[in-house]
C-alpha cells in the first residue's frame, strides 16, 4: 500500500509552498495538480515522476472530481507516493474533505499538509490586513461560487455582522452577493476590493465600495480568480501596499480610497 499527500500548494506565489509541501512534491512517483498550482512547483518532482493535470475551469472539468477520487486510490494501491496538489489550502473550498473521506473510505494512508490559504495571502500582498485593532476584529471566508441549487444556504444575514469577508471566486456571482448583502443592512459604503491573480505579477487590485462595485469590477475587467474582500480593513491598502508598488509599471487601479 502506499500514501497519498493532499497537498496545499499555496495562493500562488511558488516561493510560498510550505517545506513539508515542497518535500511531498520532491517524494512523489505520481502528482495531481490544479490549474491554480503554479507550474514553477513541478520543477522538484522526481524525473520519473508522473504528472496528472486535473485543473478545473466553470464548466470545464479536465477530470471530475469522482475520477480524481479514483485515480489517489487507484495509484496508491499500487504502492505509490501520490501527491495531491492543490491551490492554497486543501481544506478551504478545495474539495480537500471529500478527497480525504475517499482515502478514508477505502482504508488508504494519507497525510494532509496545509497550504497558504488565498483568503489571507491575496489581501496581505494587496497590503489588507484581514484583521486590525482599529478596523476589524472577526473575518470569514466565505465560497462565491456555490454548487447547484445551495446558494441559499449561505447564510447572509449573519455575515453581515462579521468586519471582513474574504469571498473566493465570487465575480460571477457578485450581483446575487452585493444584493444580499445590502438587502440584511450591510452599509453601501463598506470598502470592497478585488483582487485578480493575487501573489503574482499579475496580480491587480481594484478598491471600491459595496455600491459601486459592479461597475467598478466590470469596468476594470475583473476576473476569476479574484479574491473580494469586503470590510474597513480594505482602508488599510493606501497606507501599506507593498507588493504592486514594488513592479516598475504597477497595475493597481485605485477606484476610491
Amino acid at each position: 500500500m502506499g500514501k497519498v499527500f493532499l497537498v496545499g500548494a499555496g495562493p500562488g506565489d511558488p516561493d510560498l509552498i510550505t517545506v513539508k509541501g515542497l518535500k511531498s512534491i520532491q517524494m512523489a512517483d505520481v502528482i495531481l495538480y490544479d490549474r491554480l498550482v503554479n507550474p514553477e512547483l513541478l520543477q522538484f518532482a522526481k524525473h520519473k515522476a508522473e504528472l496528472i493535470y486535473c485543473g478545473k475551469l466553470p464548466h470545464h472539468h479536465a477530470m471530475k472530481q469522482e475520477l480524481i477520487n479514483q485515480t489517489l486510490v487507484k495509484h496508491a494501491k499500487k504502492g505509490k507516493v501520490v501527491t495531491r496538489l492543490k491551490g492554497g489550502d486543501p481544506f478551504v473550498f478545495g474539495r480537500g474533505g471529500e478527497e480525504a473521506e475517499e482515502l478514508a473510505k477505502n482504508q488508504i494512508p494519507f497525510e494532509i499538509v496545509p497550504g497558504i490559504t488565498a483568503g489571507i495571502a491575496a489581501p496581505s500582498y494587496a497590503g489588507i490586513p484581514v484583521t486590525h485593532r482599529d478596523y476589524g476584529s472577526s473575518f470569514a471566508f466565505v465560497t462565491g461560487h456555490m454548487k447547484n441549487g445551495t446558494e441559499d444556504h449561505i447564510k447572509w444575514e449573519a455575515l453581515c455582522h462579521i468586519d471582513t469577508l474574504a469571498i473566493y471566486m465570487g465575480v460571477k456571482n457578485l450581483p446575487s452577493i452585493q444584493s444580499k448583502l445590502l438587502s440584511y443592512g450591510k452599509n453601501r459604503a463598506t470598502p470592497v476590493a478585488l483582487i485578480n491573480w493575487g501573489t503574482t505579477e499579475k496580480q491587480k487590485t481594484i478598491v471600491t465600495d459595496l455600491e459601486h462595485v459592479l461597475l467598478d469590477a466590470e469596468n476594470g475587467g475583473m476576473e476569476n480568480p479574484c479574491m473580494i474582500v469586503i470590510g474597513e480593513v480594505v482602508r488599510m491598502r493606501e497606507k501599506i501596499q507593498w507588493f504592486e508598488s514594488n513592479f516598475t509599471e504597477t497595475n493597481s487601479k485605485e477606484v476610491v480610497s
